[in-house]
């Protein structure tokens, strides 16, 4: 391949340099070009109006950072072979390509029973495939099954670049200062012992503010509640749509990709047309349809969809109880006595469920603190650590989502 060497001018980290030709090969792939149409962030912009970058945004920011990671350890002497630096950053770009319209909101409603890695995999298989096997060592990297494990680690872990980039741009176009972390500092504090990743010992207080800043930014911006109700609300829309294409109601589907996907009345392999038909798939398809399905004379998908558009969303209750059943009761009665929905329709405008996170999970790829000794110790473990004290058990919180009348006109 001859030499090819680009810059990209990125708002949060400046100039990232793209300068192997498989790189580029793998960045000017359509499938690739996708990422630009579909979202980081889903619906947080109708919360942080700023949040409206991309996942190919995202994708090049981790690939920006990986290099730095790299360059960093074979400055510390860690042993990593030209190929193995190759593979680590195609791994990296790649390791969202499965991702759907939405991102994370739709992941199991389009497609039933597929996760967006496993997406991801038979998406570099492919590439692999149009590439003659330039792609096996990213492939084993991504799996997990390269030799080096820090590689991996790199890619997937608590401690990864993607995690890295995600909060720190995320943070950066949200305006949401809290979610800011110091990764160039935990980059240079990266090490390795017996291929694993390490972080020095004078990097601990930078590792716990990422840390925390994560778990701020999952309460404050990923699980924020009204992006949490948005998020349901394009649910129930699609189920909606789903249900009346079954029950064999007129419904205009702008996109021929989308109405395959719509159509499908049980899991089918993700395989051939159909993996291609997905990866054309993108966030524009679906606010197409909404637009169009705000006028459809099906009254639950008009409205579910006309709410969305112009952004009269549902009320969300968000707190450490469930909704007491007799509060549930009367506000499905008086939204029963206004709407004229029926029982069986209000459940799209009227539902309750959990979501949680951990900021620190031991039970996932741990973070593990290389001390000048030469001793190994989990983040937990360190004497005096926040980690060990409160930010490894995860806290659970009830939603409670209704409409407010007014919102449905």
């Amino acid at each position: 391949m001859a030499e090819r060497r680009k810059i990209i001018n990125d708002p949060v980290y400046g100039f990232i340099t793209i300068d192997h030709p498989l790189v580029f090969k793998v960045i000017s792939h359509p499938y690739y070009q996708r990422l630009r149409r579909i979202q980081q962030m889903a619906f947080a912009h109708l919360v942080y109006p700023g949040a409206v970058h991309s996942r190919l945004h995202h994708s090049l920011g981790a690939y920006h950072l990986m290099c730095n990671a790299l360059q960093e350890l074979k400055s510390k002497g860690v042993a990593i072979t030209p190929e193995e630096e190759l593979s680590a950053k195609i791994a990296i770009l790649l390791h969202d390509i499965g991702h759907g319209p939405f991102s994370h909101a739709l992941e199991h409603t389009l497609i039933e029973g597929v996760h967006h890695e496993s997406i991801s995999l038979q998406i570099m298989q492919l590439l692999n495939k149009e590439n003659e096997g330039a792609l096996d060592m990213a492939i084993q990297i991504f799996n997990n099954t390269y030799e080096k494990p820090f590689l991996h680690q790199l890619v997937s872990g608590q401690l990864d670049v993607d995690r890295m980039d995600y909060l720190t741009r995320d943070s950066f176009f949200t305006g949401v200062s809290e979610g800011v972390i110091g990764y160039d500092r935990i980059i240079k504090m990266l090490t390795v012992k017996d291929g694993e990743l390490m972080v020095e010992e004078k990097g601990i207080f930078s590792i716990e503010k990422f840390l925390v800043a994560r778990r701020l930014m999952y309460w404050q911006v990923y699980l924020h509640k009204t992006v949490l109700g948005a998020e349901k609300m394009l649910v129930n829309s699609i189920r909606r749509a789903k249900y009346l294409l079954q029950s064999g109601t007129n419904l205009p589907i702008p996109s021929p990709v989308l109405e395959l996907f719509l159509n499908q009345q049980t899991p089918l392999p993700l395989e051939g047309d159909r993996l291609d038909a997905f990866c054309q798939l993108d966030d524009y398809d679906l606010m197409a349809a909404v637009k169009i399905w705000s006028h459809h004379p099906d009254k639950v998908l008009s409205t579910l969809c006309r709410m969305l558009i112009n952004r009269k969303l549902l009320k969300v209750k968000l707190q450490a109880e469930p909704m007491e059943p007799a509060s549930v009761a009367a506000i499905r009665q008086n939204l029963l006595q206004q709407t004229g929905f029926s029982e069986a329709e209000l459940d799209y405008f009227v539902f309750s469920g959990e979501t949680s996170n951990t900021t620190y999970d031991p039970r996932e790829e741990r973070i593990r603190i290389l001390f000048k000794n030469g001793t190994v110790r989990d983040i937990s473990e360190v004497d005096n650590a926040l980690i060990q004290h409160n930010l490894s058990r995860p806290i659970k919180k009830y939603y409670f989502c209704y409409l407010d009348p007014g919102s449905a006109t």
